[in-house]
């Protein structure tokens, strides 16, 4: 199993890489940590995006609307709020 730390790592390097108007894909992660076997990490990827909700570091959406990962049902996207870039600038200084 994957640390949660590296996938939190990984989540807020991509949104982060992206910026504010772009989203990743929760598979990238689970991918660029998985290799063939990613698809096991999806639940985990997941679970840690919930948790940056829960801070405020990112936002999940769908269709381009913000949802609740908790409730939302089908594909889903993640990105990085304003709360979760200045997050970051601040903790890269």
């Amino acid at each position: 199993m994957i640390d949660r730390a590296l996938i939190r790592q990984t989540i807020l390097e991509k949104v982060q890489q992206r910026g504010l108007d772009k989203t990743i894909c929760p598979s990238e992660v689970a991918r660029a940590l998985g290799g063939e076997a990613w698809r096991s990490l999806m639940d985990e990827v997941r679970s840690v995006g919930q948790d940056l909700v829960n801070t405020g570091l990112i936002e999940v959406t769908q269709k381009g609307n913000v949802v609740d990962i908790r409730t939302v049902k089908g594909p889903i996207r993640f990105k990085i709020t304003q709360k979760g870039l200045e997050f970051l600038d601040m903790n890269e200084r």
